[in-house]
């Protein structure tokens, strides 16, 4: 079924149309200010100094959720002329939309709102329900931001990478805790009393910062903080590195495709090829 030109129309302003689509680009910045200025005054509300406007501060999240809630029923109503079709029924597409991934977390800065005014929240803390409200509208920059939105395709193209050096981190992690204790549980049992609280000690020696709260005592547990000291300079500049690699590829890969090439050899993509 083919959708209608006002709901092709309306699709192609809330999700991006054509290149100088003044209209796409103009709902994109109103979007990503009304986020911006949300958060601006959600992170500003909590300062005692700006207590007076707190009539501003609600009448600020009052409307941003209006306007929320409006571009998440455009969204649903227009996803029908997605151009690959999967939510083409107008019934069991719209519904499939509403759960998708970015779908959710549009409904996550909103819904909590409409849940503590219409619902309420007995029994649980308002600040979940904040927390939540934030979480999500942070999250939603990505939509609208092309920085987050590099960023996410960085993170999903070195997943696996990060998730080897994650997973090393959080043995060496375990191993050290581990061994500090046995070292200098007997000399200083309140503050190795476990090999869990033992791992508090390990990641802020591994990282560097040493705070001082925990330090070893005994000649063993010196020199295992020595060298994890050094470990973990290394080892933490690994995610660095490879997030740095996945940036360069990934703007190697974005101006290729700008410039009608291939992203894997570099070629000129066939219908350019013909075009030249």
């Amino acid at each position: 079924m083919t959708a209608s030109r006002s709901v092709t129309r309306t699709y192609e302003i809330v999700e991006g149309g054509r290149d100088g689509d003044r209209a796409s680009k103009a709902f994109d910045y109103f979007i990503l200010m009304t986020i911006a200025v949300s958060i601006a005054a959600f992170v500003l509300e909590t300062e005692q100094r700006f207590s007076a406007f707190g009539g501003a501060f609600s009448l600020i999240e009052v409307a941003a959720v209006l306007i929320f809630t409006v571009e998440w029923l455009l969204r649903v109503w227009s996803c029908v002329a997605d151009p690959s079709g999967k939510y083409a029924h107008p019934v069991w597409g719209r519904a499939r939309y509403a759960v998708s991934p970015m779908s959710v977390v549009d409904l996550l800065a909103i819904v909590p709102f409409y849940i503590d005014v219409f619902i309420g929240t007995p029994g649980l803390d308002l600040r979940v329900l904040r927390a939540v409200r934030f979480t999500a509208r942070i999250a939603r920059l990505s939509r609208r931001s092309a920085s987050l939105s590099l960023l996410g395709r960085v993170l999903r193209s070195t997943a696996q990478e990060l998730g080897t050096v994650v997973t090393v981190i959080a043995l060496l992690l375990l191993i050290a805790s581990s061994l500090m204790y046995f070292a200098e549980h007997n000399a200083q049992p309140e503050k190795f009393r476990s090999i869990p609280a033992s791992m508090w000690w390990a990641v802020i020696t591994l990282t560097t910062i040493g705070y001082g709260d925990v330090t070893p005592v005994t000649l063993v547990g010196r020199a295992l903080t020595s060298l994890l000291a050094i470990l973990g300079i290394g080892l933490f500049a690994l995610p660095a590195g490879i997030l740095g690699s996945g940036f360069v590829n990934e703007a190697r890969r974005s101006r290729q495709a700008a410039a009608g090439l291939c992203p894997h050899c570099g070629q000129p993509l066939p219908h350019h090829a013909d075009d030249d």
